[in-house]
């Protein structure tokens, strides 16, 4: 296990001699930039990704046109899609782009379905993170479900919004990264606006009362 970039994922450093020397043998490095289609909905999955840098934006399109951000993929995680899809023998049921450029870990399927039967450490590995993202997902689904569209706006702003108050995002990029209409958003943010708390702008928005929208935010 030499590659410097596997510091990034400390639990395959515990691996077994012959489990590590079957990932180094067969895992290979791979760069792509941003905007690169990594997989697309119904594609089949052919190899195990994990993150050595950067960040893959993971999305589901309706046939209706809406979107919604499941989770991005960064440095140190691997793709929960993706390894379910390997584990079932399933196609992808959602589009991964990268969002910057991406450096990343590929191991072949063949390689990902032997380790996983033979190493324990590697099952800990994979099944850590399975778990994790799943808990996250979990809590995607209660947002989008029950979450009042304020409140959820709110938080997103806080976290993004730069030392300035400044958010570059179109109402579009927001209702995609909340699951919701850009309607929706666009009037919301309107209120915000009449209420003082951002300035609106093209392509972009400025935090102007960040206590209040904190306020929001924690529901106080």
């Amino acid at each position: 296990m030499a590659d410097p970039s596997l510091t990034s994922f400390p639990g395959l450093t515990r691996l077994d001699p012959d489990s590590a020397r079957l990932f180094d043998q067969s895992a290979r490095a791979m760069t792509v930039p941003a905007g690169t289609v990594l997989f697309r909905d119904g594609a089949e999955c052919s190899n195990y990704v994990l993150v050595v840098d950067g960040a893959i934006r993971v999305h589901k399109l309706s046939e209706g046109g809406r979107e919604i951000v499941l989770y991005r993929v960064e440095r140190g995680q691997s793709c929960v899609l993706t390894t379910n899809c390997l584990i079932a023998n399933e196609a992808y049921g959602a589009e991964g782009v990268a969002e910057t450029p991406v450096e990343m870990i590929i191991l072949p399927s063949s390689a990902f379905k032997t380790l996983l039967a033979r190493s324990e450490a590697f099952r800990d590995f994979v099944f850590s993170a399975y778990a994790l993202r799943i808990a996250d997902l979990l809590m995607l689904i209660e947002e989008v479900a029950f979450g009042r569209i304020d409140v959820r706006l709110a938080g997103w702003l806080l976290g993004r919004a730069g030392a300035d108050g400044a958010v570059r995002a179109t109402h579009q990029d927001m209702a995609v990264e909340l699951g919701t209409a850009r309607e929706v958003i666009s009037r919301q943010l309107k209120e915000f606006e009449r209420r003082g708390w951002v300035a609106l702008g093209r392509g972009a928005l400025t935090v102007l009362d960040r206590a209040a929208i904190e306020s929001l935010s924690s529901g106080v």
